[in-house]
């Protein structure tokens, strides 16, 4: 190879380049992008988080591309993944919300403070009203650990509750 062809630092930008996506994978995304984007819209309600929330879904379905090949029904497992994506980015954008807020119980600022899985597990099953069996597969985990997130996020709630249901009855 010549001079001419290496770069500024003496690398080859070739050996570099990315690889070309699969003609499928850009396919796939040029008939589904748009209707992802609208879908994650209208939850996520701004166009950044829509954004960020369908660049992580394609992200995703590109990491997972060739065993998504072999499934019967390819658009729906990538709508599966795009549901998910979007559901976590709006419980990201609602955990950040919830911070601001002042609840006047502390009862915002606890829920804030759980771990990811047991709020997005409580937040999923109480505000959401969604089944276990739901949730499980959301989350991609069973639904005997939904109950167990379930259950640990309770007895981290249970002081700042019981708190909060002492000051009520005292006033």
């Amino acid at each position: 190879m010549t001079e001419e062809a290496r770069g500024d630092e003496g690398r080859t930008p070739v050996a570099e380049a990315p690889r070309p996506l699969p003609l499928e994978f850009e396919a796939h995304y040029i008939t589904h992008q748009e209707a992802y984007h609208e879908y994650a819209l209208v939850v996520l309600r701004t166009n950044d988080a829509a954004e960020r929330a369908v660049h992580r879904a394609f992200l995703e379905i590109l990491r997972h591309w060739d065993d998504l090949l072999t499934e019967r029904d390819l658009p729906q497992q990538t709508w599966a993944i795009m549901r998910r994506t979007v559901i976590a980015e709006s419980l990201l954008t609602f955990r950040a919300q919830l911070a601001a807020m002042d609840s006047g119980n502390g009862l915002y600022a606890a829920l804030g403070k759980l771990p990811p899985r047991q709020f997005d597990v409580i937040v999923l099953r109480y505000i959401a009203k969604c089944d276990v069996k739901r949730i499980g597969w959301y989350m991609g985990i069973t639904p005997s650990t939904v109950d167990y997130h379930c259950r640990k996020a309770r007895e981290r709630l249970t002081p700042v509750w019981q708190r909060a249901l002492t000051k009520e009855t005292t006033k």
